[in-house]
């Protein structure tokens, strides 16, 4: 009876700390999901190098040549005047040919910036660099929504960070309160064991590393509830959360299999610290 009633409670304790680090590998995957948002709306600024009429093809490899080995250009796309045209007439719903006679439109490189020089003070660097060559006529890009997109991923970053630091305090809390009442239906053993003259380290290490044991196992439990919900929100809902590369998997599968053995391991420590200290009398006053 009190091995079904010590496996009762050791396997709910199990699903409590398994459903925290499940908050905690949503914290993960919400911070991932953040950056990730974040790199493809930089990524989707546009710059437009518009080019002179009297640019020739070896001008114009020499600026693809800069722009693919260039750190600040994660890509670019040539348009000539005649797709330009065809944007334009999609686009506004009229044909400038029909009244001037030709077509008034340039060719030009649309340039999309990298992730890291997608601020201001990039921008206008790459921005002066191409203005310095003879081809480019002028650079156009969106000064205003450059500077707020700034602006406001800074805000986001910090409130993101915010709460998600308050969301893992909650966690720390919630899973060193479960393995401390796990550990108060063995108080009288850990007393036991002190009073025959047990050290400090072999009273405490025999329910430190089963609850690390049971943090493992629950990080485990946690990461397979997480591709769960991964798995169905990218694939069976198509919204993408986050590039799912090694790198991304393998830092949140460390920081959840981590967090339950560091938080299992400290909260047995300090629990079992506890009772180490108490009298006789005091236990049965708790």
């Amino acid at each position: 009876m009190r091995k079904q009633r010590f496996r009762n409670s050791y396997f709910t304790a199990a699903v409590s700390v398994a459903l925290v680090l499940c908050l905690i590998g949503l914290e993960c995957v919400l911070l991932l999901s953040a950056g990730s948002l974040v790199t493809r709306m930089r990524e989707n600024m546009t710059l437009t190098a518009v080019l002179s009429d009297e640019a020739d093809s070896a001008q114009c490899a020499r600026l693809e040549k800069i722009l693919e080995y260039s750190p600040a250009c994660s890509g670019y796309t040539y348009v000539s005047r005649e797709d330009a045209l065809k944007e334009h007439i999609s686009s506004l719903g009229e044909d400038p040919t029909q009244f001037l006679g030709y077509n008034p439109l340039s060719a030009s490189y649309e340039i999309h910036p990298t992730d890291k020089y997608s601020n201001p003070d990039s921008l206008e660097l790459l921005v002066n660099r191409l203005q310095q060559l003879p081809c480019v006529t002028e650079v156009i890009y969106p000064h205003d929504l450059a500077d707020l997109m700034t602006s406001n991923i800074s805000d986001f970053t910090l409130v993101l960070l915010i709460v998600a630091a308050v969301l893992l305090l909650i966690s720390l809390a919630l899973i060193v309160n479960t393995i401390r009442l796990q550990i108060y239906s063995k108080r009288f053993i850990i007393n036991t064991m002190t009073l025959v003259g047990a050290t400090s380290w072999v009273t405490r290490s025999p329910f430190i590393w089963r609850n690390m044991l049971m943090g493992f196992f629950s990080g485990l439990a946690a990461l397979t509830i997480l591709s769960g919900v991964v798995y169905y929100v990218e694939v069976r809902l198509g919204v993408l959360l986050f590039p799912l590369t090694w790198q991304n998997i393998a830092f949140v599968s460390a920081v959840v299999l981590c967090s339950g053995l560091l938080i299992t391991f400290f909260a047995s420590l300090i629990a079992t610290g506890r009772y180490i200290r108490m009298d006789n009398n005091s236990l049965y006053e708790i």
